[in-house]
């Protein structure tokens, strides 16, 4: 097995390939080694000393280090943990854990604003921060503002305030008029 890594705008975060599926759909998100408890991959990695946050994709997993350590410290025993995980034959996810489609519900008067704005982010957004390690959902609709989770490698980003305020808001406003900002929102 070769899993292959790559750089994400957030220099605390990597983003490894293992080369085959990850998740069969949607994402999962784990901010502390508490919530990865439904998942043996993610424990695994969270084993590792310095592991501050896992995220998986369809074929990625994000991991994001604490500052005290380096990425030379702690890659190969990532790397290794991958490899462990995979050569184990043991799921991804425990049964019955499912996955997150990622948008929050939302119902009422504005339901429709609400069904174009999470048609522009699976179409347009989710894919572009897919490619960087990362997600973005929607978390909710309110007075012209638009409340966004960025997940993976997006969370905590430096450059995620410029591709929120200069990216999504301008994509949202251009196609939505109803939508008058963008703010991002912890879960």
């Amino acid at each position: 097995m070769f899993i292959q890594t790559e750089s994400t705008p957030n220099p605390a975060t990597l983003k490894f390939l293992p080369g085959q599926t990850v998740l069969d759909a949607g994402t999962a998100d784990f901010p502390t080694a508490e919530a990865a408890g439904k998942s043996p991959l993610a424990s695994r990695i969270f084993a590792v000393d310095g592991v501050e946050g896992v995220f998986f994709g369809n074929d990625f997993v994000t991991v994001t280090k604490s500052e005290s350590v380096d990425w030379d410290h702690i890659k190969p025993a990532i790397l290794g943990a991958v490899m462990e995980h995979y050569q184990s034959g043991a799921p991804v996810m425990d049964e019955g854990q499912g996955t997150a489609s990622g948008h929050a519900e939302h119902t009422g008067e504005d339901a429709e604003i609400v069904g174009q704005i999470k048609e522009l982010l699976d179409t347009r957004v989710r894919p572009a921060v897919a490619q960087d390690g990362g997600d973005i959902t929607f978390h909710g609709f309110e007075r012209g503002v638009v409340y966004l989770h960025m997940q993976g490698a997006c969370a905590g980003c430096p450059s995620s305030t410029l591709t929120l305020k200069m990216g999504i808001e301008n994509l949202l406003r251009h196609y939505i008029p109803e939508v008058t900002e963008v703010r991002p929102v912890a879960v």
